[in-house]
């Protein structure tokens, strides 16, 4: 069964964007796509990132357990909101401490706003990021807008039928490359 990790990368108060992690979490499941692994960076608590993680003498057990469900998972589903026209830094230092971890990894973004752009604005940084990395960035994306009326706390959405249709497309391209990468490998 293939492996996906969903990172919910805001550790802001009254965040929106873990109802849309919850939702994929959910969704994945019932469809029986892969096995999940939530991550939400507001329970790991990671340090400002201050070096890669191969290079800490003594890593924190929480970061080492980050780490290696990273790399045993065979793609990462990132959700993540939009803070003035980028992506949060508890993502950005959740991304910089790994490097070997990413190469080659099939990742999905889905931006969040509680605006009508969906988060479109953070999108080519994002990817810019994972590319430098040796990331591969699947072309469909999953971006949400007024994520407060889009989803309920528990992740369901709205309008189920939309999503749904939505969610089959761009968890599509996912096991894709998932599934190209496995073949190369």
């Amino acid at each position: 069964m293939r492996k996906i990790a969903i990172i919910s990368s805001s550790v802001r108060i009254g965040r929106k964007s873990s109802r849309v992690a919850a939702f994929f979490k959910n969704y994945i499941i019932e469809k029986n796509i892969a096995d999940v692994v939530l991550i939400d960076l507001k329970d790991y608590n990671f340090p400002i990132f201050e070096e890669r993680l191969k290079f800490l003498k003594q890593p924190p057990a929480n970061l080492l357990q980050y780490a290696e469900i990273i790399k045993n998972a065979d793609a990462v589903l990132i959700v993540s909101p939009e803070y003035n026209g980028g992506y949060p830094p508890s993502l950005k230092n959740a991304i910089d401490v790994l490097v070997e971890e990413w190469k080659h990894k099939p990742v999905a973004i889905s931006t969040v706003s509680g605006g009508p752009f969906g988060g479109n604005n953070m999108i080519p940084s994002l990817q810019y990021c994972f590319w430098k990395l040796g990331a591969l960035t699947a072309p469909a994306l999953f971006p949400v807008s007024y994520v407060d009326k889009s989803y309920d706390e528990n992740g369901i959405p709205a309008d189920t039928e939309a999503t749904n249709k939505r969610a089959d497309k761009f968890l599509g391209e996912l096991v894709w490359l998932m599934d190209a990468v496995s073949k190369m490998q």
